[in-house]
């Protein structure tokens, strides 16, 4: 998890630094972080849409430049022709529904957090496709 919040280290996004890491067999595949897609130009540099827009947490995900770090560390994957399927991922914060379903459909096993997000559908569709959920208190 240490390594994770490293990796949030490199968010340009205004409201929430987040990381994510991908391990399999105790090796570290693809690390994420929460910001713009490459090329575009940053939160830190344009302002945030969100907070312009007075948008909650949990609420309308399109409205945003960036994408989430988990979003990330399954691109970063497929980018690199990394297999998601049987890893663990290490995220400084709890998924979102959005990513939620991306992680089961990738393949993600299990999932340790530190810092919750107010996304119950998430914690529903996570439990449905039977992937580990755990919080760490660190």
């Amino acid at each position: 998890m240490s390594i994770a919040k490293l990796v949030a280290t490199r968010s340009t996004c205004l409201r929430r630094s987040v990381g994510a890491v991908l391990v399999k067999d105790k090796r570290i595949l693809a690390t994420g972080y929460n910001g713009a897609p490459t090329g575009i130009r940053h939160c830190k540099e344009t302002g945030c849409l969100r907070e312009n827009q007075m948008i909650k947490p949990g609420e309308r995900h399109e409205l945003c430049r960036g994408l989430h770090a988990e979003q990330n560390v399954i691109i970063q994957s497929a980018y690199y022709g990394v297999t998601t399927k049987g890893t663990t991922l290490y995220s400084t914060h709890k998924p979102c529904i959005i990513c939620s379903k991306m992680l089961i459909n990738a393949g993600v096993e299990k999932i340790f957090f530190v810092d919750g997000y107010p996304d119950t559908l998430a914690d529903e569709m996570l439990s449905e496709a039977n992937i580990e959920v755990e919080r760490l208190s660190i």
